[in-house]
């Protein structure tokens, strides 16, 4: 048996864009490694700041540890005026780690597993874990160690005498996971420097957008938390002094049931008037009842994935809902006291000039707190848009800074596709209609000063350093 001396892992965060996020899902993992008898170490490099190179040469002695796990949170800033990749970090830390142990290095996290083999071979690093990471790495660690076969553990990509390989995909119970005490991460200070702490009520995401990536990379299966163990844990952070956190859930209320019973949870346990919270959430179905037992939970706040404000433009985008939809959102959340948002999403396929106008007019008509607009569709593998363009001529309407496939044809770099009806034009022709309304967060590159880019926004980064709290578009609302 391998004693827990030799057990040790050390996970390390790479996520180092401002505002700082928690990394909430090696807090999970760690806290699933602690109980099957590991000796867990967190290298939080975005909490070293510059001096993260000294963080792993002093954290990382020769010989030590037995495994390291690095996550990968976002592949890329999703932001056609940039369109800056993560991957340069990610190469460069897994190199400094490289040069201080030989121990066994495994990635993982949400950006990995959306396109794991195209990451793995572009930092070289041969096994990683796909989704969740809770039932696979504790088994793939006691394998490493013991130099064992790790081809029949769940949910791994890894390099073969033939290539690439990944092995069958299983979902651990969210409910016979661990308690989450989130005290591997230091929470606290990701609260004074991110201003929001983070959780989840949920996995997966059956929505059928042509797009998105959440389903490549969680999977399509919807896996609910237990009411109480999601109100258990946020118990946890407010001992910890976070009281204003954002669910990470790709949408909050769907399905509805689990949404009401959390909600429910949360206030029997009267946490409703301590804790204030944000959500994602699908404009179908929500009801003015759910609105209301989500405000008396302690939800502040919510952005709605509106997409567009055309009938036409949402049914190519694969979405469930219609623009009707989005006036009964407003007034559910006017009459329940929520601040709320759109996200809307211009230039998918066949969006024309017209379409555009009858979005942004009726945003204009329902009068949301604020509006985020996002110009071009970034493009994923394994996304039924990546595929159809794949199927044609993948060079067709795909643009943006570093634009198109890479030269091995893949999506690795971040490439965006604008339809052909707009081209070069959407940026005039958003910012005509948006006009000068503040309500709109529209990322112009004529206009730096309306940046809807989180990454290393330094107004954000100022803001919450000056004790601003709450989700980002929330503070840049209360900023103007």
């Amino acid at each position: 048996m391998i004693s827990k001396r030799d057990k040790r892992v050390v996970l390390v965060n790479t996520n180092v864009i401002e505002p700082l996020i928690a990394p909430i899902g090696l807090d999970y993992v760690a806290e699933s490694l602690a109980s099957e008898d590991f000796d867990v170490e967190l290298l939080d490099l975005a909490l070293a700041g510059d001096g993260w190179k000294d963080q792993i040469k002093s954290r990382l002695p020769d010989g030590l540890p037995r495994v390291v796990g690095v996550t990968f949170r976002n592949t890329d800033d999703c932001y056609m005026a940039s369109g800056r990749s993560f991957l340069p970090v990610l190469k460069q830390i897994v190199g400094e780690v490289r040069s201080h142990t030989d121990a066994p290095l495994v990635i993982g996290g949400a950006g990995f597993s959306v396109m794991p083999e195209l990451v793995l071979e572009e930092v070289g690093v041969d096994i990683g874990v796909w989704g969740e990471g809770e039932g696979s790495f504790g088994p793939l660690a006691e394998r490493l160690l013991a130099g064992e076969r790790i081809d029949d553990i769940p949910n791994l990509v890894f390099r073969g005498r033939d290539g690439w390989r990944r092995t069958a995909v299983s979902h651990a119970s969210l409910a016979l996971l661990p308690r989450r005490t989130r005290r591997f991460v230091d929470n606290e200070a990701y609260f004074r420097r991110g201003g929001q702490g983070s959780i989840e009520t949920k996995r997966g995401c059956s929505q059928k957008c042509v797009y998105c990536a959440d389903p490549v990379a969680k999977g399509r299966a919807q896996r609910l938390r237990p009411a109480r163990a999601v109100a258990e844990e946020i118990e946890a952070l407010l001992a910890r002094g976070v009281d204003c956190l954002h669910v990470c859930d790709s949408e909050f209320n769907l399905p509805e049931h689990h949404a009401r019973a959390v909600c429910e949870a949360i206030i029997e346990r009267g946490l409703g008037g301590r804790v204030r919270w944000y959500v994602y959430a699908s404009p179908v179905p929500f009801s003015p009842g759910l609105a209301g037992m989500m405000r008396r939970a302690g939800c502040v706040g919510i952005d709605f994935g509106a997409d567009s404000g055309s009938d036409d433009q949402l049914k190519r985008l694969g979405r469930r809902h219609r623009a009707e939809d989005l006036a009964a959102t407003a007034e559910a959340c006017r009459e329940a006291g929520l601040v709320f948002m759109y996200d809307i999403l211009l230039g998918g396929p066949g969006e024309t000039r017209e379409t555009v106008r009858e979005t942004i007019t009726l945003m204009k008509r329902i009068e949301p707190d604020r509006v985020g607009v996002s110009a071009g569709v970034r493009l994923y593998p394994g996304t039924p848009l990546a595929s159809a363009l794949q199927d044609r001529d993948q060079a067709r309407g795909v643009t943006g800074r570093n634009a198109g496939p890479d030269r091995n044809g893949t999506l690795l770099r971040p490439a965006f596709y604008v339809s052909e009806h707009l081209g070069d034009d959407i940026w005039s022709t958003v910012a005509d209609l948006v006009g000068d309304d503040p309500r709109f967060f529209f990322a112009n590159p004529a206009q730096p000063e309306s940046n809807y880019n989180y990454n290393d926004n330094r107004l954000l980064v100022d803001a919450v350093a000056r004790g601003h709290r709450g989700a980002y578009w929330d503070i840049l609302r209360r900023l103007r």
